[in-house]
């Protein structure tokens, strides 16, 4: 059974509950709507022909619930309708447009990072709502079509693989084992990290198996290849079994001890992607993981498997391709043509090269049988002078 942090079933179920005579803080138009829509997501009814079949998971239906309730109050404070199905579609550009610049603020009075997350919901609904009425026999106008879905670049806390040793040298042992496994695989935490058991350690601790039914896209099988050792003796000395959880860890405890430390090590200034060091959590660490991996990958699609991704847009959105830098070389400057040519080059220098030496091979010969004639004949000259007579003078 998949270990769920956030107790997403429990909070869906319990809201259900809670909501059989409708949803308070809003018009009853409205929470029959949306009730009528989260409860078609449960069980995947009318679903959009552009979308995935099939019943929705306990947190997406507490994601739909939440901002759907949200939206329905802040269109209820703003414009003179208690029916979202009554607002008109610059009513819906405005709306996003203020949650984008400010306008429309956080509970907490923060800004929204990415309003695009409201703007999706508000689309798969609307689209859903055109579904039921054409099972009707009745077409709705996409009001939704030309709603800006773009998501602004995300700001973590960037660390360079210097100081995530710095970080993990400075924790405890527990704490050091679990910071660089999350380096090394760049695992989802809390989600698939609490659902990994000793039995998915395999090859001697060298791989790990990120089974299907705890992973949010597709299991696979990656090889750790800078935790192995320290994941071996963690084990032996925690004496864990084969069925035991490898880190039954809370969250919430972790990121208090992360924050604490980066704070304490790197200071309270921003990191290079935007957030302060002190702001530092388990979430991170798959950033960083990625900013490691990603030059040494020899492929894109082998970096997607590591960690679980099928879009290629995941790569620079993680990464923020910080800690990169430019490797090219004389050699890449080298066309495949350019290539060709210069080998052909070579290999004509290199037959000259071999002609000339044959030629100085024959001369050298040469040489050899000519130079005892030479000799000899330097000796004939010798005696020759030794013998002749002086001429006398009387």
């Amino acid at each position: 059974m998949k270990v769920d942090p956030y107790q997403h079933k429990e909070r869906y179920l319990s809201w259900k509950e809670s909501v059989k005579n409708g949803i308070p803080d809003i018009s009853k138009q409205n929470s029959d709507i949306i009730l009528d829509y989260i409860f078609d997501m449960e069980h995947g009814l009318n679903i959009s022909n552009k979308n995935v079949k099939g019943a929705r998971s306990y947190t997406r239906l507490n994601s739909l619930k939440q901002r759907m309730i949200f939206m329905c109050k802040k269109f209820e404070e703003l414009y003179e309708t208690k029916d979202i199905l009554q607002i008109k579609e610059r009513e819906f550009h405005t709306f996003f447009t203020d949650m984008r610049n400010g306008v429309i603020k956080r509970v907490d009075g923060g800004i929204y990072q990415n309003p695009a997350d409201f703007v999706r919901i508000l689309k798969a609904f609307w689209h859903w709502h055109q579904k039921v009425n054409r099972k009707k026999g009745i077409e709705i106008y996409d009001i939704t079509q030309d709603l800006d879905t773009s998501v602004q670049k995300p700001e973590w806390v960037y660390l360079t693989e210097k100081q995530i040793w710095k970080l993990c040298e400075s924790a405890n042992f527990k704490y050091k084992t679990l910071f660089t496994f999350l380096f090394d695989t760049g695992i989802r935490a809390p989600s698939e990290l609490i659902n990994i058991k000793v039995s998915d350690l395999q090859n001697n601790y060298r791989e790990l198996n990120i089974r299907d039914e705890v992973s949010k896209t597709f299991g696979r099988r990656i090889k750790l290849m800078l935790s192995s050792k320290i994941i071996k003796e963690y084990i032996k000395v925690k004496d864990l079994q084969e069925d035991d959880y490898l880190f039954p860890i809370k969250y919430g405890t972790v990121n208090d001890y992360l924050k604490k430390y980066c704070k304490k090590l790197f200071g309270d200034i921003k990191s290079p992607a935007g957030q302060k060091y002190s702001e530092f959590t388990m979430y991170d660490f798959r950033h960083c993981s990625c900013c490691y991996w990603l030059p040494r990958y020899k492929s894109e699609s082998a970096l997607k498997y590591r960690f679980g991704w099928k879009r290629s847009e995941k790569i620079h959105y993680y990464s923020g391709m910080l800690g990169m830098k430019d490797t090219i070389n004389e050699d890449d400057m080298l066309v495949d043509l350019t290539k060709t040519e210069i080998e052909k080059k070579l290999v004509k220098s290199e037959n000259e090269k071999n002609v000339l030496l044959d030629r100085v091979e024959f001369l050298e010969k040469q040489m050899e049988e000519i130079i005892p004639e030479i000799n000899e004949m330097k000796l004939l000259i010798r005696e020759f002078q030794l013998l002749r007579v002086p001429t006398v003078l009387f």
